[in-house]
């Protein structure tokens, strides 16, 4: 993961490198796994994340994906196609996830 990491992921890092290392391979691992390109792996890790209501992982593969090049539109759009799958209030929720990282970037 480039550049800084959240306080809680640099405690787990500092605290149980071992165990980091292995789930930071294991990611790795899986996203070589197939025949999918880099952003549209972390558009579909992003939006597993927002079923899961996790906002660090959210903020996490939505960041990764822009890395690899996808727009802020096709991150509102994974997202957005979530609803009838797992309702409008955690897509909302993730929605402002996404919306909350995209005005940290700088322009």
């Amino acid at each position: 993961m480039p550049g800084a990491f959240p306080p809680w992921y640099q405690y787990l890092k500092d605290q149980h490198p071992r165990f980091m290392a292995a789930l930071e391979s294991l990611g790795d691992a899986v996203r070589r796994e197939g025949p999918l390109d880099a952003k549209t792996a972390h558009l579909i890790q992003m939006a597993a994340a927002a079923a899961s209501r996790s906002q660090g992982s959210v903020h996490s593969h939505a960041k990764r994906a822009l890395e690899a090049g996808a727009s802020p539109a096709e991150l509102y759009h994974a997202l957005i196609l979530l609803t009838s799958t797992i309702g409008f209030p955690t897509v909302s929720a993730a929605l402002s996830w996404v919306h909350d990282l995209l005005k940290e970037r700088p322009a």
